[in-house]
């Protein structure tokens, strides 16, 4: 089912599968932000990650000598969360571990995601509880995908991505299968900020920057519309769209967590960029994403 919140200026949908946003409407120049999910490309449109961000090596994984399976990104984005709170611009989605989660992951959780809409922004709120009597390992993060042109008209090559401040980006070195290396690289920016866009960018799928800067925003050389990413205790930033192809969109991914390394099944004791929080303790981040209609 989906649930609407809005305000003079932007109405968000989101879906109680996944808790996942699914439209993005400016208002004022009746546009769609979001992407919707056309499956040529790509059917997503801006699901959340949990309890992993990213693949899993053979889609498995190994904790305290037993193996388990995992699907990319995690199960969050295929369940069905339950609506908790509702009001005119806001909603709250739980998910809680059940014998499903359990038999991939077991961790008993509780994740609360909480959609806000203030002025031209929506904020995803993730909280993640640990109810069970171990420390809860797990990554976070957000995928949503943004509809481009921006402006009628405008090439895919036309757009950009601008970093509110210079910073020095390092990019995760990916083996030809989309698995981490353990390895990064200089990722020099235009200006220290910019990073123009082209399709053959993505050929070898996504980019993944670490030590950026943390808000990003996405425009047209032509103007009109942008869309401003501002993320809170994420620790890479990807950009990615459908690889080899002329996708009309660019996903912006702001992640705490990293895909499993080349050709190693992952050890959830160890694996790099998991976050570890102790019983009864929990666990909060953010991410806003603000259009601007002009």
């Amino acid at each position: 089912m989906n649930y609407v919140i809005e305000n003079d200026l932007i109405r968000v949908t989101v879906s109680d599968t996944g808790a996942e946003i699914v439209s993005v409407y400016g208002k004022t120049t009746r546009f769609e932000y979001l992407w919707q999910g056309n499956p040529e490309f790509w059917q997503g449109r801006a699901p959340l990650l949990f309890p992993i961000c990213g693949r899993l090596t053979d889609g498995k994984y190994v904790y305290n000598g037993k193996e388990y399976s995992m699907i990319i990104h995690g199960f969050a984005r295929k369940k069905t969360f339950a609506l908790a709170e509702k009001s005119g611009d806001k909603a709250v989605f739980v998910l809680e571990s059940d014998e499903e989660t359990l038999a991939q992951y077991p961790f008993p959780f509780r994740l609360t995601v909480t959609y806000t809409v203030n002025g031209s922004t929506v904020r995803t709120a993730m909280k993640v509880e640990n109810t069970g009597k171990s420390v809860l390992r797990f990554s976070l993060g957000g995928h949503p995908g943004f509809n481009l042109p921006l402006k009628e008209g405008a090439a895919f090559d036309e757009h950009y991505l601008e970093f509110s401040k210079a910073k020095e980006c390092e990019k995760l070195v990916m083996s030809d299968t989309c698995f981490y290396t353990g390895k990064t690289q200089p990722f020099p920016l235009e200006n220290g900020k910019i990073l123009r866009l082209s399709h053959s960018l993505f050929d070898n799928d996504a980019i993944f920057l670490s030590g950026m800067d943390d808000a990003v925003t996405l425009k047209c050389e032509k103007g009109g519309r942008s869309v401003t990413v501002r993320f809170n205790d994420m620790t890479h930033l990807g950009f990615w769209h459908k690889p080899r192809s002329e996708a009309p969109y660019v996903c912006i991914e702001p992640w705490h967590g990293v895909p499993s390394y080349d050709k190693k099944i992952d050890d959830f004791n160890s694996k790099a960029e998991l976050i570890s929080l102790a019983p009864d303790n929990t666990y909060e981040t953010f991410f806003d994403i603000t259009v601007s209609e002009r």
